[in-house]
């Protein structure tokens, strides 16, 4: 017998079939097999081994319920076998048992698991008894003999034999004839288990597994003996009735094939032992060039991965960011040894864009993605004690991002870039290695492995030892051949077995995952194949490089015989030079290294010719191994002078490794590595040459797959993008994606190749697609009211205005977080117009866009849409797009033009047809609903030239083609929209005339014209649902399009009958007809009507509809489509009578919202609220339909390409409304369809600006798609079916420290008043304030709050909220008028002594600012700031307060904001003194100075008065916290660095640190010198200063209020702060806003900052010591914007102290009161309390904040409100205050000196009479009942109206 099999097909997920081998027969035999077993018989093959899948037979264990088709699949290859003449040997299974029985019954030791097994033979024997002769019925008896057996008898080694009895003896009573055989298996060293075989089980012969070593006979001499003593020992003889190819053939070459029997005394039989290599070159070497290159049309195994690659220094970039450490590649590239000195600091920023980079995976339709980790990044130093933070959650983060997408991660521990600290020790050279390895990749495998189910420990480790530690052309450039390059693999090859023994002992059993190596091998065939030796040189080239790894791994722990042999050769020929030093295993590690892979990875890119030399005693492997490496002229070169084109080799290479390491160690090979690279300039998107290469290679691994039946399970093409090249840099590109390293956004644009690999991927391989009969998914239809009531005037929609439109801008702008409804429609869009071109490709006709376009001047540039986005071309990279963003719709039209050239069926264009087949097939296939719109403008020109929409016999022209597209596409659409637009239609093609067909009539034609479209509209709907609707499921409707209309004023009446008539205008034109009752509105019918009779016309102009009409109209739609963009605000306006016109027939003006923000369309800002309105309207005016949002989107400048923020912002807030309207209010919002899926022609704009998702580069003929920022955040928004609320914006409850500082704050020029009183000297702010132009409104300070004369009041409202502390700051012209202290003035100083006295005897904890920027004038006519003398006369200034009042003061403050005293007063000059001048310097001299006068208060302090008053002193430093505008971007990310160590680190660095920071010192030299200054405008601290400056803190003072976006702006030789700064800074439009320009709501930004600084400072104590929100306009006592801000932000302030342990011992809400705000004079205005300045008494008034706040001050924090109502919460009845309602003007009441409305005067009253009962207030279960107010939330639209007043 000689056995060939079995068919290597494993079962995934059948534990015991895997080790059986078992065949997977749940799906049919491929193609091809029948060939092959007559190719096996005719090389003499008698047996063929067919193991059977118990599991896959016998699913549930019962011969009752087999699974027929494996059955037969079985059948079928048992008569396959039989017809080519081989003899089936079958197998009933090996020995493990299926994890579905073994979990029921258990393992061997089941009597009923044996009895199940029992019955399975019997039913194999019933099944395939009459194709097969021979059996075996377990064929592993070892793995069961060496488990042993358990402590209950009788054990599984027993029940096996009795079943294997049982068995035998059931075979032969159903089978007596002779020739039938059946055995039991297991292997040569199991003699002892022979006796009890013998002794109790039968078998007709012994099937037997034998391992040796394949190059040495006398290994396989010596097993053979081994098993003859064996059946000596039990009196028997050897007698070998044969053997099994599968593992000998092609090693022994038979001299004749026996037929009985082989015994030992027939050994002669071996003649010779032939290597793999012979074999293989011998198999492929007759091969003609025709032969060899012919093509395979097949498809791949079903379960085959398709995959493509990265490496981590090649793409991540952020070679600093996250605290990574310095690898051999940064230090390679930063000392310029790359190309052109490039390196890899930035690449391709993939550190922060994993979405970017999923993104591609998406479009590429892979099922796995290849990454390697930067070890360096995990442990910086290498070892496991630097391990990083940041750096594990990158590689979280994307591995995440690929299971999301449904792409398999597979990890690189090592591609290359090792740690630099590691190297600085020998690298791979040193043995310690292996162990610093083996912790990485400990940590790696338990950190991600839960996640990641394969894992390469290395990749391409031969290049490392030989261009690294052997040529040194890579890093670590060591060039030592001899001995590092050896020692190098040494090392590795034990580093990696340690790693596989680390996850076989320790991860194995639990992730369930598998571990192999990459390993890199050219293919070498000899250079003259008639010269043996040029072969064995052939041979030995592959030893050398694939070999020197592959050996010891795959085959027995050391390295190849040939290249030891050749190495000891060399070294006796090589006296006086040694060649190589070839490091020695000990027995010990051989073993640990032999095994180690459970598959064998290979990157293979080129081939070489070899032949015989001498190589001399020369280092190296061409030297060493006597060889020569050449390549064939005739081979196709690429931009690498080594990968030539032979995809041949690739097949060649894989039979060559599976009969070379495979055979025993019986493991897959994974190809994880195959490309070519391109020239970096030339074509970069047409990528002919890399599509050919991939093409072939792929045949090629196909070709090894079908006809030889190697093992490959996986293809990865080598790389997702182009990236950093090594030593080439970027000089080579090897991506499937085109990155531009010239654009800081890297943006990534697919080549030719990356959509033919998406295709072939698609397709599974080349064979012959089976196109699917698919069909969308089933729409509901649900029939819409028929009855509904004609619309009066206003409509009672008018609802809607009176519901929003009082709504304050706080309430309209609050973000709503929530997710839609499971099955929400995400789409996108586009129209055949905007983006097909092949204007008269394949028979189209002409359109009237064509003809309009075609004539000069029509289009800016004369732009046109011949050529478009190119997609009737390139549906491949339209899907590509789709597939990327995950959408679950795509809207598109259909050109009726293509379909019907001249618009009529007898002109039938079947190319056209076919396209959109095309089209709809591959959504489909995609699961993307296509949702059709069947016009879209682009009428054809023939029909236009009999009158287009004007003829009534269009109605039934349209209705022609319509049923036309129903029919031939409705099975697989069901989502038609009949016109888009018909407003647009009718009014700007036939009114304006400002669109084809160009018609200027704007009197007769748009009534006309929508006439027309409505009764087409109706006879199309009509047509489907009488034809089509029941056997095709779909629905149908039509797209309008509205903006939503916002009275100018909405308390009076005729302006919003003014804007409802817009509306009705505009929208209710076609919805009225449609939706309601067949007619058209009486708004616009009344308007029309008497406009046409002041007109003296004898009929109204716009036409009617007969009832008949109207019955066949009503409810033609079965759902509302709508297209929105802007807001208008209309008001009421009587128009011309002549010339008549639809727009004058309004009798309305409209505008833009000029409060928001504009876009690339003139006339459309960017009004997010206006859409939640606008559904609420058609919900209300249309009877409740589903709605559908089929256009949405902004228009971007053409120059706005891929980073588009404003897009962003634009998406984020539209969306967001739309999620308010289903949320709250109820609208059912069924789908989204984002305007629109890339760039196109826009229209009447041309190319000049841009909606797209992706951009278009419309200057290159590839048309190239890049996705866009947008993009990104869209397909985010999909994957989370909206906007889940983030952990940031989640209220986590708990409470501050004890001792906790609770504080409000105010400053002395803004309060105090009295600016002459008592002797004051004039300050800076005095002079500012009086100087004209300086603040607004000509406010200043002389009275201010009059706090100079109320310290008694200030006390009591301190009282009344509770605070523990009070800060304030002391005038420093008020106690020494001059500035110095030779004039005293004591009336200034009593004023503070009575302050503090009452705030003492009050329990209240004075908080004293030195200074907070009111400068003595005199001080400032001297210089002031700039001037050094002032650090003295700052110190004794000091003193003198330290000396007077710091025996009852202990809590100081030096500078309040030094900031803002340097940059803005003597930078901006926005504040005093005024300086503007000399931007470049001043700010930085006297910012300067103010550290150094901090310094000398602080010590002055520490070293006199801190151990009698015990103290604490510091600085405030103010800062915004700064996010990147796009957070994906590194350039945006280092400008938010900037605007943070600018702003925060300006003055912490000094003090807290020691000097200001290495940024801005470098920053600011760079740029002073590069503008010719001769020093750094930054002035320099000497080293004693630096000593004296740092560590002058008792705590961190800090104020803050708001976060910024930042991103990079470049300000050439500009020398000033912002310049140096290098940053512009925007806010995220969804933050609320303020009555402060710069101060936006942005809570998560003081977590982020507070963490900042215990990161940066080394956690000091914090004092935040400001805080607060600002208001503008008309007064309102009911501040619902800031008790949501200090909800908001002390909550975060409370995660920080409670999750991220950052030491905060205090919080400083600013202010105590209104006061006056700097420049901002009183427009602006902090304050807790209210200050009426109309009233001389000033009287300060509670708002409803200080509620908020003081009961946060009594709960210390926020108790959970599951524990039930809080104690703290008990203290006061709450106090209240009424909802916010429009007032008139004469509905007012004087309170307390204010003229107040009535409901602010009662919130006033009511508020102020609940504090001064009880001094102090809280409300009643606040948190408690919030709770219980959210459950009802839905019920009540003022929900978010109301929200602050809820909980209060």
């Amino acid at each position: 017998m000689l056995v060939a099999g079995p068919l290597e097909k494993q079962l995934a997920g059948s534990s015991g079939d895997t080790v059986n081998d078992a065949f997977d027969c749940s799906r049919p035999i491929p193609p091809g097999f029948k060939q092959n077993f007559e190719y096996l018989q005719n090389r003499g093959v008698t047996h063929f081994k067919v193991p059977l899948s118990w599991a896959q037979l016998l699913p549930t264990g019962l011969p009752s319920q087999p699974q027929q088709a494996v059955v037969t699949c079985y059948q079928t290859l048992l008569r396959q076998l039989l017809e080519a003449g081989l003899q089936p040997l079958v197998v009933l299974h090996g020995s493990t048992v299926p994890d579905a029985l073994r979990s029921r019954y258990g393992g061997w030791e089941s009597r009923e698991l044996v009895e199940m097994f029992q019955s399975y033979a019997e039913f194999a024997f019933e099944e395939f008894g009459a194709l097969a002769r021979s059996w075996v019925t377990l064929s592993d008896l070892d793995d069961v003999w060496h488990d042993g057996p358990p402590a209950s008898a009788p054990g599984p080694l027993q029940n096996i034999l009795q079943l294997h009895k049982n068995i035998y003896k059931i075979y032969h009573q159903r089978f007596p004839d002779k020739g039938r055989r059946l055995s039991i298996g297991l292997r040569a060293g199991d003699a002892a288990i022979l006796p009890q075989i013998k002794g109790s089980s039968p078998t007709d012969f012994l099937s037997v597994h034998i391992e040796y070593n394949c190059a040495s006979a006398s290994s396989f001499a010596k097993e053979l003996s081994r098993l003859q003593v064996i059946t000596l020992l039990n009196n028997d003889n050897l007698n070998i009735v044969g053997c099994d190819m599968m593992h000998m053939f092609g090693k022994l070459d038979m001299e004749d094939v026996p037929t009985s029997s082989l015994g030992i005394s027939d050994y002669n039989i071996i003649k010779t032992f032939q290597n793999s290599y012979q074999n293989v070159w011998k198999t492929f070497e007759a091969q003609t060039k025709a032969e060899r290159d012919l093509f395979l049309n097949e498809s791949f195994p079903p379960s085959f991965q398709w995959a493509t690659s990265s490496e981590s220094f090649k793409v991540e970039g952020g070679w600093l960011e996250g605290g990574k450490g310095e690898t051999i590649w940064d230090r390679f590239g930063h000392d310029g040894l790359a190309f052109v000195n490039q390196t890899a600091d930035r690449a391709c920023d993939s550190y922060h864009k994993v979405d970017y980079d999923v993104y591609l995976l998406r479009g590429l339709h892979v099922n796995t993605y290849q990454f390697s980790i930067s070890w360096a990044r995990i442990f910086p130093s290498g070892h496991r004690g630097s391990q990083s933070e940041n750096g594990p959650l990158y590689y979280d983060k994307l591995i995440n991002a690929l299971i999301e997408s449904g792409v398999q991660p597979v990890v690189t521990l090592y591609h290359w870039d090792l740690p630099q600290t590691l190297q600085d020790y020998g690298g791979w050279t040193n043995a310690s290695i292996a162990e610093a390895f083996k912790d990485y990749a400990d940590f790696c495998f338990s950190r991600f492995g839960d996640r990641v189910k394969a894992w390469n420990t290395f990749s391409s480790p031969w290049v490392v030892s030989h261009a690294g530690y052997g040529t040194g052309e890579h890093p670590p450039g060591v060039k030592d051949y001899v001995v590092a390059s050896y020692q190098a693999t040494h090392n590795m090859l034990k580093s990696h077995a340690e790693a596989w023994h680390v996850y076989n002992d320790k991860y194995r059993k639990v992730q369930g995952g598998k571990v192999g190596i990459a390993l890199n091998s050219d293919w070498a065939e000899p250079k003259d194949p008639s010269r043996p030796e040029d072969i064995e040189a052939a041979d030995r080239y592959l030893q050398f490089m694939l070999g020197w790894f592959a050996h010891p791994i795959f085959v027995n722990g050391d390295y190849p015989p040939t290249l030891k042999t050749q190495i000891e050769n060399k070294i006796k020929d090589c006296p006086l030079s040694e060649p190589a030093r070839l490091p020695v295993f000990t027995a010990e590690e051989s073993q640990r290294i032999s095994g180690t892979a459970d598959f064998l990875g290979l990157n293979h890119y080129t081939s070489r010719l070899i032949n015989n030399s001498v190589g001399a005693c020369t280092p190296g492997p061409q030297g060493v191994g006597d060889f020569q490496a050449h390549v064939d002229p005739s081979w196709s070169s690429t931009a690498s002078d080594w990968i030539y084109s032979t995809p041949w080799g690739l097949r060649r290479l894989l039979n060559y490794i599976s009969t070379e390491y495979l055979n025993v160690t019986k493991v897959p090979i994974y190809i994880t590595g195959n490309g070519m690279p391109t020239e970096q300039s030339g074509e970069t998107l047409n990528d002919i040459g890399r599509i050919e290469y991939m093409k072939s290679y792929i045949n090629e691994a196909l070709k090894a797959i079908f006809i030889d039946g190697v093992n490959v399970q996986r293809f990865t093409v080598q790389s997702l993008m182009d990236g950093f090249e090594g030593k080439q840099a970027y000089s080579q590109r090897f991506g499937l994606h085109h990155v531009n390293f010239e654009d800081a956004d890297r943006p990534r644009s697919p080549k030719q190749s990356a959509y033919f690999y998406s295709q072939l991927i698609k397709r599974n391989g080349f064979g012959s697609h089976e196109e699917h009969t698919f069909k969308g998914s089933v729409m509901q239809h649900i029939r819409l009211p028929t009855a509904l009531t004609p619309s009066e005037v206003p409509s009672k929609s008018k609802v809607v205005w009176e519901k929003f439109s009082n709504q304050s801008k706080f309430q309209r702008k609050l973000y709503h977080y929530g997710t839609f409804p499971p099955g929400f429609s995400w789409g996108v869009s586009s129209s055949a117009y905007q983006i097909e071109g092949g204007w008269n490709a394949d028979g189209k006709g002409p359109s009237v866009w064509d003809t309009f376009t075609h004539n000069p001047g029509s289009i800016p540039a004369n732009s046109n849409g011949d050529v478009a986005c190119d997609s009737y071309h390139r549906l491949e990279e339209d899907f590509y797009m789709l597939r990327a963003l995950r959408v679950k719709s795509y809207r598109f039209s259909l050109s009726w033009s293509r379909i019907f050239p001249d618009g009529r069926l007898t002109s039938l264009n079947q190319k056209g047809v076919d396209y959109y087949n095309r089209l709809i097939d591959g959504l489909i296939a995609y699961n993307i609903t296509p949702m059709v719109t069947l016009y879209h403008w682009d009428l054809p020109q023939a029909l236009q030239n009999l009158g287009g929409w004007e003829n009534r016999e269009m109605i039934n022209i349209f209705n022609d083609f319509c049923d036309f597209c129903f029919s031939t596409y409705g099975e697989r659409v069901q989502f038609w929209m009949t016109f888009n637009q018909p407003h647009t239609i009718a009014w700007s093609g036939y009114g304006l005339g400002q669109i084809p067909p160009n018609v200027r009539n704007p009197a007769i034609a748009p009534y006309r014209v929508a006439h027309n479209l409505i009764k087409a509209h109706a006879t199309v709907y009509h047509t489907y649902d009488d034809k089509y609707r029941k056997s095709q499921s779909g629905l149908v409707s039509i797209a309008l399009n509205a903006d939503w209309i916002e009275p100018k004023d909405v308390n009076v009446p005729r302006e919003v009958v003014a804007a409802d008539r817009a509306l009705q205008f505009k929208l209710g034109w076609f919805a009225h007809p449609i939706f309601k009752n067949g007619d058209y509105p009486d708004a616009m019918k009344w308007q029309v009507g008497n406009k046409s009779e002041l007109q003296r016309l004898s009929e109204t102009r716009l036409p009617s509809f007969t009832e008949e009409e109207k019955s066949f109209i009503k409810g033609t739609a079965d759902m509302f489509c709508v297209n929105h963009y802007t807001t208008k605000i209309a008001s009421h306006a009587t128009l011309r009578l002549s010339p008549q016109s639809y727009a004058y027939d309004q009798d309305l003006s409209e505008e833009d919202e000029v409060d928001s923000p504009t876009t690339a369309v003139s006339n459309q800002r960017a009004v997010a609220w206006g859409l939640r309105r606008l559904l609420n309207w058609i919900k209300e005016e249309y009877g409740d339909p589903e709605i559908y949002i089929t256009e949405n989107g902004v228009a971007t400048e053409s120059k706005t390409t891929w980073d588009d923020s404003a897009r962003v912002f634009y998406y984020k807030t539209y969306i967001d409304e739309a999620l308010k309207a289903y949320d709250f209010d109820g609208v059912k919002v069924k789908g989204y369809i984002a305007t629109s899926v890339m760039d196109s022609f826009e229209w009447l704009d041309g190319y000049k600006v841009g909606f797209g998702l992706h951009h278009v580069d419309f200057n290159n003929p590839n048309r190239p798609r890049t996705p866009k920022y947008s993009a990104h955040f869209y397909y985010q928004v999909i994957k989370d079916n909206g906007f889940p609320t983030p952990d940031d914006e989640k209220l986590i409850h708990g409470h501050f420290r004890k001792d906790f500082i609770w504080s409000t704050a105010t400053a002395s020029y803004q309060i105090e008043g009295g600016w002459r009183a008592d002797g004051k000297g004039l300050s800076i702010w005095d002079k500012f304030a009086h100087t004209p132009l300086r603040v607004f409104n000509d406010d200043n300070g002389d009275i201010a709050c009059n706090s100079y004369n109320k310290v008694d009041e200030d006390v009591a409202i301190l009282k009344q909220l509770k605070v523990t502390h009070y800060r304030f700051s002391i005038s420093w012209p008020r106690v020494l008028p001059d500035g110095t202290t030779k004039h005293i003035n004591e009336a200034g100083l009593n004023y503070y002594h009575r302050l503090v006295d009452a705030l003492l005897a009050a329990n209240i904890q004075p908080h004293i600012t030195l200074y907070h920027w009111d400068l003595p004038q005199v001080l400032q006519d001297i210089g002031g700031w700039e001037n050094e003398t002032i650090i003295v006369k700052f110190k004794d200034y000091a003193d003198l307060i330290f000396s007077r009042l710091g025996n009852k003061v202990k809590f100081w403050i030096t500078i309040n904001e030094p900031y803002n005293i340097a940059n803005v007063g003597h930078g901006y000059g926005a504040a005093a003194p005024g300086i503007s001048f000399r931007p470049g310097t001043l700010p930085y001299i006297v910012g300067h100075n103010l550290l150094k006068a901090h310094a000398e208060a602080w010590h002055l302090y520490n070293d006199t008065y801190r151990a009698k008053q015990k103290g604490i002193i510091s600085i405030t430093i103010n800062s915004d916290w700064s996010e990147p505008r796009n957070p994906n971007k590194q350039e945006d990310i280092d400008a938010a660095r900037r605007v943070v160590q600018f702003y925060i680190g300006w003055f912490a660095h000094p003090v807290f640190n020691g000097d200001y920071s290495n940024m801005m010192k470098t920053i600011i030299q760079e740029r002073s010198l590069a503008a010719g200054l001769l020093k750094s405008r930054l002035p320099e601290f000497t080293p004693e200063e630096i000593k004296r400056v740092q560590g002058t803190y008792d705590y961190f003072g800090f104020n803050h209020y708001t976060t910024v976006l930042a991103f990079p702006v470049k300000y050439g030789n500009l020398q000033h702060y912002d310049a140096d700064r290098g940053a512009g800074t925007i806010a995220d439009r969804t933050w609320l806003d303020s009555g402060s320009s710069w101060l936006k709501v942005s809570p998560f930004g003081f977590r982020r900052i507070l963490n900042f600084i215990k990161a940066e400072y080394g956690n000091p104590p914090i004092i935040i010591t400001e805080n607060g929100m600002s208001e503008r306009g008309p007064t309102d006592l009911n501040d619902i914007h800031r008790s949501y801000y200090y909800e908001k932000y002390i909550n975060q302030v409370l995660k920080a102290y409670l999750l991220d342990n950052v030491d905060i011992r205090g919080y400083t809400a600013w202010s105590l009161m209104d006061n006056l705000e700097w420049a901002t004079g009183f427009s602006e205005r902090f304050g807790l309390f209210y200050v009426n300045h109309s009233d001389p008494k000033l009287p300060r008034v509670a708002k409803t904040s200080v509620t908020l706040y003081s009961t946060i001050i009594n709960c210390n924090g926020f108790p959970d409100p599951a524990l039930g109502p809080h104690e703290c919460l008990n203290t006061v009845p709450e106090a209240t205050s009424a909802p916010i309602t429009p007032t008139s003007p004469n509905n007012t009441v004087r309170f307390l000196g204010m003229r107040l409305s009535t409901n602010d005067a009662e919130a006033g009253l009511t508020t102020t009479f609940a504090l001064l009962i009880a001094a102090a207030f809280g409300a009643v279960c606040t948190s408690f009942l919030l709770v219980k107010a959210k459950k009802h939330s839905k019920e009540n639209y003022y929900m978010e109206t109301i929200k602050m007043e809820r909980k209060f």
